[in-house]
């Protein structure tokens, strides 16, 4: 089932919110990639843990067999990106790939399983790698599986 709810202003960050309001205004046609570089993204909406609120966020596009991973970069940057809190304290998301929505249920993942799914976050997005080196924490990673 969808999530219900009202949803929290985009980012304030202009390129994401131009990015959520292309992929609404065209229904998942446009907004589809990473600013100028043709490399695919997803929206993932969650629900924040204190405001309860919906959270769009643009992230990169890594799936495989029906599942998306969500990689908690930042950038690198020292702490986690707020909606790991919410993915940890409700699983439930939905996915916008493009014109296609779905509900999914994100799961933590840790040892061989985050390793192979590493490698293809790496594949789909080469600067992770390097954000991981910038960082002394782990990102962490969320496979998002159909609900």
């Amino acid at each position: 089932m969808p999530l219900q709810g009202d949803y929290a202003p985009p980012d304030p960050a202009s390129w994401v919110r131009e990015q959520i309001e292309a992929w609404e205004r065209s229904g998942g046609t446009d907004g589809t990639t990473l600013r100028d570089t043709g490399l695919p993204v997803v929206i993932v909406v969650n629900r924040g843990a204190r405001s309860g609120l919906l959270r769009r966020t643009p992230l990169m596009r890594v799936e495989h067999a029906g599942s998306y991973l969500a990689v908690g970069s930042k950038g690198g940057a020292p702490k986690d990106p707020a909606w790991v809190a919410n993915l940890r304290a409700d699983a439930h998301v939905e996915v916008w790939d493009g014109p296609s929505r779905g509900d999914y249920m994100a799961r933590e993942i840790s040892a061989d399983e985050r390793a192979a799914w590493w490698e293809r976050a790496v594949a789909a997005y080469p600067p992770y790698a390097e954000y991981q080196q910038r960082t002394a924490r782990l990102i962490p990673l969320f496979v998002l599986e159909p609900a």
